[in-house]
């Protein structure tokens, strides 16, 4: 039989989970209204770490008292998590950057001063 959660983790549980949902809530409603794709790459980098910490810890505390051990696995995916998502995010912006650059598009000059001419017309820009 299973011992029943004390109030206090109870809270500290359902405040991490909803915590955490209310983080993937919005972050998927700045997904779907915002114009372009720079602005969208915000909010699912902000729940994939925010949001999953939220959640991730109020499972620990649960299945730590459920169980009797602490689940340590889950801070390893929290860990991995909060590694590999502004990795990616940032690989995603530059290419995306990259490729608005060569299609001429109005973005932000290139901070590493001028390149070499690519086009052939002998101007570096």
């Amino acid at each position: 039989m299973t011992p029943a959660l004390p109030l206090w983790l109870d809270v500290l549980v359902s405040v991490l989970i909803l915590a955490g949902a209310g983080v993937a809530l919005t972050a998927s409603i700045g997904l779907l209204t915002l114009p372009s794709f720079f602005k969208r790459m915000h909010p699912p980098a902000t729940v994939a770490t925010l949001g999953c910490w939220c959640i991730l810890l109020g499972a620990l505390a649960y299945f730590s008292w459920h169980d009797g051990t602490p689940m340590l696995r889950l801070l390893l995916i929290a860990l991995f998590m909060a590694t590999t998502v502004p990795i990616t995010s940032i690989f995603l912006l530059r290419a995306a950057l990259f490729r608005a650059r060569r299609a001429g598009e109005n973005v932000p000059a290139n901070l590493s001063g001028p390149q070499p001419d690519t086009t052939g017309s002998g101007k570096s820009s």
